[in-house]
This record gives C-alpha cells, sequence and structure tokens, in this order.
C-alpha cells in the first residue's frame, strides 16, 4: 500500500502553519491526534465540547474553527490568560473559554457538554477507574468521550517485562501505559458508555514519524521520541478510544 502524505491524512491540520503547531504541542502533533480522532466523531456547529487537558488550546482551537463548536479548554499547566492570547491571536473568543483548573474539580453543570475531547492527556488521570464515572456526569445522555493518547500493543504487568530500551524511563513515565484493550475493559465495566471505537490511529506511523523528525530539530534531548526512534517492533503506538454516555444515572457526585 502506497504511503500517505501528510495532507492527505491530516488535510484540516495540514492547513496549519507547522512551525505554529510545533511551538504550541506538548508532545507530539497534537493537530494530526486531534484530526484522526475527529473522523470517528459527528462534530456540528452550536456543540458544547470540553477539551480536557487542553495545553496550550491549539486543539481547541481547531475545534472552534473546523467544526464551528463552542470549546471550554481546560488545563491545569498552562496559564488561562496565556491561552487566552492565543485564542485572541486566532479570532475565536467568543467559541473557546479557557479556563485553569484541575480534571478531578470541575465546574460544570451535570449533563452539559455535547462531547468531552481528551488529546495526549488521558492517561494522567483516567487510568483511575473513580474517573470514567466521574467525567460521565457533565456528558449529556447519548453525548461522547473521546480520547486519542499513547499505548502499548502488549500490556506490562511488572517492570522487567519492559522492552530494554523502556527500563531507563519506565518508573518515571511507562508504567501506566496500557493497551487498547485495556483501556476498553476499564469503560466498560462502569456501564456508563457504549463503546464505538477502540482502535489504533490509522495514521500512527506517520505520527510517530513526524514526532521524531520534529525533535530531531530540538536542542534538548526527549525522552519519548528517543523511545520512539528505539522501537523497531512498533511497541509503542496511538489510539482512539470513544464512547457513547448512556442513560445510566448513578455517577459519583463528588470525586474523592
Amino acid at each position: 500500500m502506497p504511503k500517505q502524505s501528510l495532507h492527505h491524512a491530516f488535510p484540516k491540520a495540514s492547513q496549519y502553519d507547522p512551525e505554529w503547531v510545533r511551538k504550541h504541542s506538548m508532545g507530539e502533533n497534537v493537530l494530526f491526534n486531534l484530526e484522526s480522532l475527529t473522523k470517528s466523531l459527528q462534530l456540528k456547529p452550536g456543540m458544547r465540547v470540553l477539551d480536557l487537558g487542553c495545553g496550550k488550546a491549539i486543539s481547541s482551537i481547531f475545534l472552534a474553527m473546523e467544526f464551528g463548536v463552542t470549546v471550554w479548554a481546560v488545563d491545569e499547566a498552562v496559564s488561562a490568560s496565556d491561552n487566552y492570547q492565543r485564542i485572541l491571536s486566532e479570532g475565536c473568543e467568543d467559541k473557546v473559554f479557557p479556563l485553569e483548573m484541575e480534571a478531578r474539580s470541575l465546574p460544570f453543570p451535570e449533563e452539559y457538554f455535547d462531547a468531552v475531547i481528551v488529546v495526549d492527556s488521558y492517561t494522567y488521570f483516567g487510568t483511575d477507574e473513580k474517573y470514567l464515572p466521574y467525567i460521565a456526569r457533565f456528558i449529556k445522555p447519548e453525548g461522547h468521550i473521546a480520547i486519542v493518547d499513547v499505548c502499548f500493543t502488549k500490556e506490562i504487568d511488572t517492570p522487567e517485562q519492559a522492552p530494554e530500551f523502556l527500563r531507563e524511563d519506565y518508573q518515571n513515565y511507562w508504567y501506566f501505559i496500557h493497551t487498547i484493550d485495556w483501556w476498553r475493559k476499564l469503560w466498560e465495566k462502569t456501564g456508563l458508555v457504549q463503546i464505538e471505537a477502540a482502535e489504533q490511529l490509522q495514521e500512527a506511523e506517520l505520527v510517530r514519524e513526524q514526532y521524531i523528525k520534529d525533535y530531531e530539530k530540538e536542542d534538548e534531548p526527549d525522552a519519548f521520541a528517543k523511545a520512539l526512534k528505539s522501537d523497531d517492533q512498533k511497541f509503542i503506538t496511538f489510539f482512539k478510544l470513544i464512547g457513547q454516555r448512556t442513560g445510566k444515572t448513578a455517577y459519583l457526585q463528588s470525586y474523592k
């Protein structure tokens, strides 16, 4: 099969200045991963979307500009004022609202959002089996939670099972990375969502190659790019997981 070009695989994201995207991505190209995810979502103008763990909010800007949705851009590690300046510079201030807050302390009404989207950050808080019941309370019945993130092709149960090239950084980062099947089971057992997609990104190889290429230009070494470059067996990849909220109403009233 002929290899896809970046423009063919990511027609929307490829329209954005690659230097601007690289500067404001906190990891791999956030717009590539987001566009891959949105191919499996039916986003419509006027929908309310929570962009959770939005980083520098370019994912939120992309969602507003490409789909006409209204976005609440939430991140605990990036200044809401800084994100607001980026939002202003792109003319999205009427569509994107930045907030600086923690993923477990959200102030929104129940059943407020049509979709919760999490790009490259769900692994930092979502491995807790209490988290999906918490975040699901903010999603409308039949609304969606959709994540895109890094995963393994085989589950690691002990540090000794980690491939050699991951062992140096395993206890700092890789111990909370899992397989797609692990994530599917975590969500399915709550009964709160119907799984609509649990699969590797079709564009995973392009995302990998571009990440390595981007960080070859950087002065500071990047542990993730180094791991991807050493991963001859493609043990690390990228996945999407999408669940549609069911009619269940027994949510956690607070996160404890």
